[in-house]
C-alpha cells in the first residue's frame, strides 16, 4: 500500500491566535510539508487545484515540479485535477511535461472539484459537470496513447491530426485516479477504463462510499479487467494526534469549528461518530484505519488530510512525525497481513513500464 498525505491549500486564520498566513507562506507551507513527507517515510503528496480564495494551489504542475526538484523517492500526485474546466489538451501536456522532470513519479486524481462559480469563470455549465468529465477524459486519455488524433466532441473545438507533446514518459502515460465524494458516474468512469478509483472519505459515514467503492469494483469486473478485488482504490481520511486523546481534541476543536470544508454544522464528536475523521492517540488512528479494510476491502492508496483548517505549520510538521514514526509503520505491517496474493500493489511508473513490456513480449 501506499501511505501519504493530500493538501486542499487554504488560507484559513488561526483560530487561537488569530493571525491569518500570507499567500507566501501557506504556498511555501506546502512545500515544506510535502519535504517532511518524504524525510518521514510516505510515499505520496497530494495537492488539490482551486481557483478562489481562500485556497492558493491553482497550479498544482508548477508547485509539483519545485517539490520533485526537492526530493528523489516521492510519489507526486494531485487530490483534484478538474477535469471539467481546464482544456484535456493543457492536461496532457502539463503533466506529461511534469512527469518527464519528475522521472515517472506522478500521477493524478481527475475531478470535477466543489465549488461551483469556477465553471463559468473557464466558460463551462455546471450543468453538465457529468458530461464534461465524461467527455474531457475520452480526450485526454486518447491524447497520452495516440501520438495523432483526430477529434470532434461537444465542447471544445475540434482537433486535425494533434499530437500531444512531449509524449509521455517511456510511452507511459501517468496513472489516474477518479476522484468522487458522492458520483456513480464517476465511479463508472473509473471502472470502464480500468483506472483507480478515490472515494474522499472524509465527509459521509461508510456506508455511501461502500456503495460507490462496491459499485466501482463490480464494474471493473464487468469491462474484464481482472476480478472486483483487483479494483485499484484509494481512500481519504483525516487525523490529529496527541499522546494523550483528551488532548487531541481539546486542541483540534477550535480548528475543527472553524474548519472551511466542513466548519460551522455537526460538533466535532458528532463528525467523528460519523464520518472518518479520528481525533485521538497514534494507536486511536492506527485501529480506525484498519478498519477501513472491513468495510471497503483491501485498497491501495491511504491520504490523509492534515494541513488545513489554520493550523500552524510547526503543529502540522509534529503531525506527520508522529504519521511516519508511530502510525504507518504499524499501518504498512498490518494491512499487510492476510493480503490475499491476487491483490495489487499501488501503481507506480516502473511498475507499468513493467506491464507494457510483459504484454509487448506477448504479443512479440
Amino acid at each position: 500500500m501506499q501511505f501519504g498525505i493530500f493538501s486542499v491549500g487554504d488560507v484559513t486564520t488561526d483560530p487561537t491566535t488569530g493571525r491569518t498566513p500570507t499567500e507566501h507562506e501557506r504556498i511555501k507551507a506546502m512545500v515544506a510539508i510535502a519535504l517532511k513527507a518524504e524525510e518521514v517515510g510516505l510515499d505520496v503528496f497530494a495537492t488539490g487545484e482551486h481557483h478562489n480564495p481562500p485556497f492558493v494551489p491553482s497550479s498544482p504542475t508548477t508547485l509539483l515540479g519545485y517539490i520533485a526538484a526537492r526530493t528523489e523517492r516521492l510519489l507526486l500526485s494531485t487530490a483534484t485535477t478538474l477535469i471539467t474546466t481546464n482544456d484535456p489538451v493543457k492536461i496532457a501536456e502539463d503533466y506529461a511535461m511534469l512527469q518527464h522532470l519528475a522521472d515517472g513519479r506522478v500521477d493524478l486524481m481527475l475531478g470535477r472539484g466543489n465549488t461551483g462559480p469556477v465553471y463559468p469563470w473557464f466558460g463551462q455549465d455546471i450543468r453538465q459537470g457529468i458530461p464534461l468529465a465524461v467527455e474531457n477524459y475520452a480526450l485526454l486519455h486518447r491524447l497520452w496513447r495516440e501520438d495523432v488524433v483526430d477529434w470532434e466532441g461537444r465542447f471544445r473545438t475540434p482537433l486535425q491530426g494533434f499530437t500531444s507533446t512531449p509524449r509521455p514518459l517511456d510511452g507511459v502515460p501517468p496513472f489516474v485516479w477518479h476522484g468522487s465524494i458522492r458520483s456513480p458516474e464517476i465511479a463508472e468512469q473509473a471502472a470502464y477504463y480500468g483506472d483507480g478509483f478515490f472515494a474522499n472519505n472524509i465527509f459521509w459515514p461508510k456506508e455511501h462510499f461502500m456503495r460507490l467503492i462496491n459499485l466501482y469494483r463490480e464494474r471493473y469486473a464487468h469491462y474484464g479487467h481482472g476480478t472486483p478485488e483487483q479494483a485499484i482504490v484509494g481512500l481519504g481520511g483525516q487525523v490529529f494526534m496527541r499522546k494523550n486523546s483528551q488532548d487531541a481534541v481539546r486542541e483540534f476543536r477550535p480548528y475543527f469549528d472553524v474548519a472551511p470544508v466542513y466548519g460551522h454544522g455537526p460538533s466535532l464528536e458528532e463528525f467523528m461518530a460519523e464520518t472518518p475523521l479520528t481525533v485521538g492517540s497514534p494507536q486511536q488512528v492506527i485501529d480506525r484505519t484498519l478498519e477501513f479494510r472491513e468495510f471497503f476491502g483491501d485498497y491501495q492508496r491511504q491520504l490523509f488530510l492534515m494541513d488545513h483548517a489554520g493550523l500552524p505549520l510547526k503543529t502540522v510538521l509534529e503531525q506527520l512525525d508522529i504519521l511516519g514514526e508511530e502510525v504507518v509503520p504499524v499501518l504498512r505491517k498490518e494491512f499487510a497481513k492476510d493480503r490475499p496474493a491476487g491483490v495489487p500493489d499501488a501503481p507506480t511508473h516502473a511498475s507499468l513500464v513493467a506491464a507494457k513490456n510483459a504484454s509487448a513480449a506477448v504479443g512479440a
